[in-house]
């Protein structure tokens, strides 16, 4: 991890906690968390890990055409990944699932994270579906929320991005010969001694677009995406019956999709901030308090962080190695 980037990454979660704790009554807030029904925990992880379970065979229904992996596989895998991304900067537990699926199944790393990256696109364009879904209500969310009315700004260029980039994996995908002749082309511009080594990562990243070779194929993987996500709209819903607040479920989805569009910012570890601060902001847009609001979405993010984090941790000790020691299998 470049140090820069890590210092970055602490900055903006640094000026999103800014944001979020200005003007806050800390009275208020230890007082929401101090007359929360935490039992209400309980259905909203369940919940969750449901969410994960339809994870799992997402990557393994986008990994088929490589090697068929099962689902019970690939469910640790995914929550070592969100370990991973939980505790490490830039996301790198995604990393660390692709190396530990080719140490497990010999399947190249550059071809496992071209899946994942097929499931981030596919994420955020979910995410993007659930705000645009409420993209009147969007314009309630002005400087007095606590964000600065900028989701709006950061919706436009998260569509921009995710549909564009869904655009390039599915012509890759449809097209496979003409995606191999612009990558050989474009090979062409990377210095000579490095252009064996591009082109085979290349060809291999491309391979693993296969599951979307068909309109079937794409959908399938979009509907399970929809899946995933409305069930974690469930976590945010089950908890939200801990606090003394009520808002609809599409609110709900609304600020799921504004919270995870915040999360592709580079952060410190665990997305502190980039998560809270816009989570606060929707629900006091819908009338919450402050405190209330704050509480509800610190409980959100521990109940959403911890529990992954946990597993995540006990199967990569069961692997018996550590982060550091995978370093050397990432390659093509």
């Amino acid at each position: 991890m470049k140090r820069w980037h890590f210092v970055l990454g602490i900055a903006i979660s640094a000026g999103f906690l800014y944001l979020a704790l200005k003007g806050m009554r800390l009275a208020a807030f230890w007082e929401a968390l101090r007359h929360a029904n935490y039992w209400w925990l309980l259905p909203g992880i369940a919940v969750y890990f449901v969410a994960v379970v339809v994870r799992a065979w997402r990557w393994h229904y986008l990994i088929r055409p490589l090697k068929p992996v099962p689902t019970r596989t690939m469910f640790r895998l995914v929550a070592i990944g969100y370990m991973g991304n939980n505790i490490y900067p830039a996301r790198a537990g995604e990393l660390l699932r692709a190396v530990l699926l080719k140490r497990h199944e010999g399947v190249p790393v550059s071809a496992s994270l071209s899946t994942i990256l097929v499931e981030r696109v596919y994420d955020g364009v979910v995410m993007l579906a659930f705000v645009f879904l409420n993209l009147p209500e969007v314009a309630r969310l002005t400087a007095s929320s606590g964000f600065m009315g900028s989701i709006q700004n950061l919706a436009v260029g998260g569509a921009v991005a995710f549909l564009g980039a869904l655009a390039a994996f599915l012509l890759a995908a449809m097209f496979p010969q003409k995606a191999e002749g612009v990558l050989a082309w474009g090979v062409r511009f990377v210095p000579r001694r490095f252009r064996e080594g591009v082109l085979s990562v290349g060809l291999k990243f491309l391979s693993g677009l296969e599951a979307l070779r068909s309109p079937r194929e794409a959908l399938m993987v979009f509907l399970t995406s929809l899946l995933i996500w409305l069930l974690e709209t469930g976590k945010y819903w089950f908890v939200m019956h801990a606090f003394p607040f009520k808002v609809s479920f599409f609110t709900l989805m609304l600020m799921n999709g504004v919270v995870n569009l915040a999360t592709t910012l580079p952060s410190a570890p665990g997305y502190v901030g980039t998560f809270d601060t816009p989570g606060i902001a929707v629900l006091m847009a819908y009338g919450v308090a402050r405190g209330v609001a704050a509480g509800y979405t610190l409980v959100l993010h521990v109940a959403l962080w911890l529990p992954i984090t946990l597993l995540g941790a006990y199967y990569l000790a069961q692997e018996g190695v550590k982060p550091a020691d995978l370093e050397a299998q990432v390659e093509s």
